[in-house]
């Protein structure tokens, strides 16, 4: 293919595509590290991450070598006959965050839906829940994908207007309200609470410490199950391999996604011991691509990664260094209101209406000035590089980030 404009290339989307995506105006053409290049050769620091898909950096070299090297040998099966790579990933992966199993899928909604099937399955079969009668409640405020299933446990109207009826059997309490978990799991019919760690697609919402601790010892009391959605804020991303591990609050479910390929191909992972992941049979649930031999090979790879750069480490040293620099910002800032999030997933709160165009033209001038984010819920800016950024370069986005708010004042 001839090299074409970035002109040329957005015409040629907003032609061809389906018009269900807005985003910056920017074509990208090359990525490597905590950089990607417009196609005129322009470098940017990308501060999204393809939302915490890319922890690892663009195109990690470890990870490319195993994507190229399986590739060239054997990339799908269906799991109608066996492969011999995806036995050697499930042990790594179950060994690593210590689950008895793992359920591999593709993408982060197949995880949740995975993660909805087994909870139901198991209420029937585990706690006795009658037929058709199970509950799964979420917290307002989730995202966890664009599926019926999915969207039926929102309360975003632009995710869920238009597209019903919508499925029975969910229940949304308020996020960081133990006190409403509570009176809603003693009802016996409720099979599981679904919950994120830190709400991403909300605006990067960091619950109260004790709350997923307590999510934990209420799903104990009444023999709930506890799923974990950290499709966004799992694998280093907040500063520990898991956000539950900051209250040692272990999931009974466990969704992975994003960054368990390094951004390579779409591979995602739901983790259970046995009593709940056996309640799943063969025929039951499967995806033809789901544990293909390209995927698990990657997949291993991009945790290896993770584990061998230390990046949860880094991931915290430079969320803190990165939320000082902004906390220090806003105290002199007239349009930065707040800075919070954990690890390398944070958020700049705008002083602006939700219907205000000031992020939008915020993260236009980010780019103008080389680097690149995306504003959630109308005035909040999500900031968050890959986990292998240095203290130099941080330093640098920061200048970048205040440079560029200040221009706004």
């Amino acid at each position: 293919m001839s090299k074409i404009s970035s002109k040329y290339a957005i015409e040629l989307e907003d032609k061809y595509g389906a018009h269900n995506y807005h985003p910056i105006p920017v074509v990208l053409s090359k990525g490597e590290g905590i950089h990607v290049w417009d196609l005129e050769g322009k470098k940017y620091f990308d501060f999204l991450s393809s939302y915490s898909a890319v922890n690892q950096g663009h195109c990690h070299p470890k990870i490319i070598k195993s994507l190229n090297d399986q590739s060239k040998k054997l990339t799908l099966t269906s799991r109608a006959f066996y492969n011999d790579v995806l036995g050697d990933f499930e042990k790594f992966i179950t060994e690593l965050f210590k689950y008895d199993k793992v359920l591999p899928m593709n993408t982060g909604v197949e995880g949740g839906e995975t993660a909805n099937k087994l909870a139901r399955k198991w209420g029937y079969e585990k706690k006795g829940i009658p037929e058709n009668k199970a509950k799964i409640i979420f917290a307002n405020g989730n995202f966890w994908g664009r599926t019926l299933a999915a969207i039926s446990t929102s309360d975003d109207p632009l995710s869920y207007k238009g597209f019903g009826p919508y499925m029975p059997g969910y229940e949304v309490i308020p996020y960081n309200d133990l006190a409403s978990l509570e009176n809603s799991i003693k009802d016996p019919n409720v099979a599981a609470f679904m919950v994120e760690p830190i709400q991403g697609e909300a605006g990067v919402i960091v619950p109260d410490e004790g709350y997923l601790s307590g999510i934990r010892n209420l799903c104990d009391k009444y023999n709930v199950l506890f799923i974990a959605d950290e499709v966004q804020t799992g694998i280093a991303r907040t500063g520990k391999m898991l956000a539950t591990d900051f209250e040692d609050a272990r999931p009974d479910i466990l969704i992975l996604g994003k960054a368990l390929s390094g951004g390579v191909l779409p591979v995602s992972a739901v983790l259970a011991d046995d009593e709940v992941m056996m309640c799943i049979k063969p025929g039951e649930h499967g995806s033809t691509f789901g544990g293909n031999p390209l995927s698990c090979a990657v997949a291993k790879t991009a945790l290896e990664v993770v584990e061998e750069e230390n990046l949860a480490k880094n991931a915290a040293e430079m969320g803190g260094l990165f939320r000082g620099r902004m906390q220090k910002f806003i105290e002199s800032s007239n349009l930065a209101q707040i800075v919070r999030g954990k690890g390398l997933l944070n958020a700049i709160v705008i002083d602006s209406s939700v219907e205000s165009d000031m992020a939008w033209n915020i993260c236009l001038k980010l780019k103008d000035n080389g680097l690149l984010a995306k504003p959630t819920h109308g005035n909040i800016i999500r900031f968050a590089p890959p986990l292998v950024i240095k203290r130099e370069e941080l330093e640098e986005c920061c200048d970048i980030i205040e440079t560029t708010i200040k221009s706004f004042e």
